[in-house]
């Protein structure tokens, strides 16, 4: 959606015409504009594994390809010019700015939690990106997805320019983070389903101004099923995770059981590193499946709680054996 908004080579007019921000001012001052670089980063890792190459490459290899391709349609990109350099060469001579759309961009920091090296050649590509001289003048905003807020080094953020919008803290972007209330009531109605179950199975994320928000992907398969069940959890990250809960590392267990009979717990998300390989205690293991969405964080009574029956039922499988 993004790409066919802001890429210049199109003419996406059509697609959006009929959608609320064609009703917005500033609608057609960026309609179809920019350059667009989109870049998925599980795509490159696959890509890289599949070639029997090492994860220590998946840098080298992104800024190459871009590169590469970027050479291929501005002949201005010199040889050996890096990635940064190649998009001011290219804005300052075309007049057009770059638009970067960055798909799970802590991908790395999931497959190489234990590469150090791996993980700072990252950083400072994205700081050479996102927080350079060149910065403003050839990239006009940069997307960015993920789980994970952006890696933290002591007390600051490794892109201190970047706008993080989370599960703690999703901003004026939390109705559009899953089904909003009124939807899912729609929903339930035209396909002829208990919305009151629909809610105890897929609820339980809130946010302030935004009332309940639900899980998109579990709704649309009970939809598709007919069946309420556990539709989008045993995610590769989760299962990383799991480890901890069977040791009860610092006394998650017990945590859990209460979460479970109903309680809320209290949580200190605020040091958590945003790094999966970096968990000190509970609370950093918490945060994290606040951010994987396995938790709901209320931010007024800094409390985590299980949001609904969906992610219930995961817990009480991941702790049977020890209850």
């Amino acid at each position: 959606m993004l790409c066919a908004y802001y890429d210049y080579s199109c003419d996406s007019g059509e697609l959006f015409k009929d959608l609320k921000i064609a009703g917005d001012g500033s609608y057609k001052t960026h309609l179809n504009q920019y350059h667009v670089i989109y870049i998925d980063i599980t795509w490159f890792i696959s890509q890289l594994l599949s070639q029997g190459k090492s994860i220590d490459q998946i840098v080298l290899l992104m800024q190459s390809q871009v590169i590469e391709e970027l050479a291929s349609d501005y002949p201005q990109v010199k040889g050996g010019t890096d990635l940064p350099t190649a998009l001011f060469q290219i804005a300052e001579s075309t007049g057009r700015q770059f638009v970067f759309l960055i798909d799970e961009w802590d991908a790395i920091f999931r497959e190489a939690a234990d590469n150090g090296l791996v993980k700072e050649q990252y950083l400072n590509l994205l700081r050479g990106l996102f927080k350079s001289p060149v910065t403003s003048r050839a990239i006009a905003v940069a997307y960015m997805t993920g789980i994970l807020p952006i890696k933290k080094y002591g007390k600051q953020s490794a892109l201190t320019d970047v706008l993080e919008l989370t599960m703690v803290n999703p901003g004026n972007l939390a109705c559009y983070v899953g089904f909003t209330e009124d939807e899912v009531k729609a929903l339930c109605k035209e396909h002829e389903l208990n919305y009151e179950d629909m809610k105890r199975w897929y609820d339980g994320y809130s946010f302030d101004d935004s009332g309940s928000v639900y899980n998109p992907n579990s709704v649309m398969e009970a939809i598709s099923m007919r069946n309420y069940d556990t539709y989008w959890t045993n995610t590769e990250t989760y299962e990383s995770l799991k480890s901890y809960i069977e040791e009860d590392f610092d006394g998650i267990q017990s945590a859990l059981k209460s979460m479970l009979s109903g309680q809320d717990v209290p949580v200190n998300i605020r040091k958590f590193q945003n790094d999966m390989s970096i968990l000190k205690n509970r609370d950093d293991v918490f945060t994290l499946l606040i951010h994987l969405g396995y938790l709901a964080y209320d931010r007024n009574t800094k409390t985590v709680r299980i949001p609904n029956e969906e992610i219930r039922q995961e817990f009480i499988t991941a702790i049977e054996d020890n209850f």
